[in-house]
């Protein structure tokens, strides 16, 4: 099943959120090569797997529609990375990925959830700041662009412990 199936049968079975494996890492691999410039290379997803670090994908039966990786610090998380499939984009599954991130992290203890987000993302910015994220910092020459760098505006969100 493609992507397009996958939306397409999205309006009678919802796709689910489940716990990324190595076994999904070549979907993973291209979503994230389809939707980023300077995408991250399967050894980067393979190393978060084996660090631990909290992993999921928005599956629809066998096609990856997104996923996310979150970091956990002491009691705070950081996130990795988030994405969906080009084809699966303005449908709200963004906003489903990182609120499920964001329940599991407090779920988990954590009291605030951290990322860095291009400026240039707008989109991002948009469910970023909808979400309660507040920009906390910059870093300089962060990000990898086509013309030199990219800065990264730092976020942040507190996380609410016991709220579904």
């Amino acid at each position: 099943m493609n992507v397009a199936q996958a939306v397409a049968l999205n309006r009678l079975l919802p796709p689910e959120i489940v716990a990324m494996r190595a076994a999904d890492l070549a979907q993973v691999v291209a979503l994230e090569a389809a939707v980023q410039d300077f995408p991250w290379r399967e050894r980067n997803f393979t190393d978060s797997l084996a660090a631990g670090h909290h992993a999921w994908i928005l599956r629809h039966g066998a096609a990856c529609l997104g996923f996310s990786i979150l970091m956990y610090v002491i009691d705070e998380a950081h996130l990795l990375n988030i994405a969906i499939a080009p084809g699966a984009q303005g449908q709200g599954l963004g906003a489903r990925l990182l609120r499920h991130a964001m329940r599991e992290a407090a779920r988990d203890g954590m009291g605030k959830l951290f990322l860095e987000v291009r400026p240039s993302n707008l989109r991002a910015l948009q469910i970023y700041r909808a979400f309660g994220f507040r920009q906390i910092g910059l870093r300089k020459a962060y990000y990898p662009a086509t013309e030199g760098r990219e800065d990264a505006l730092v976020f942040c969100a507190n996380l609410e412990h016991g709220k579904e």
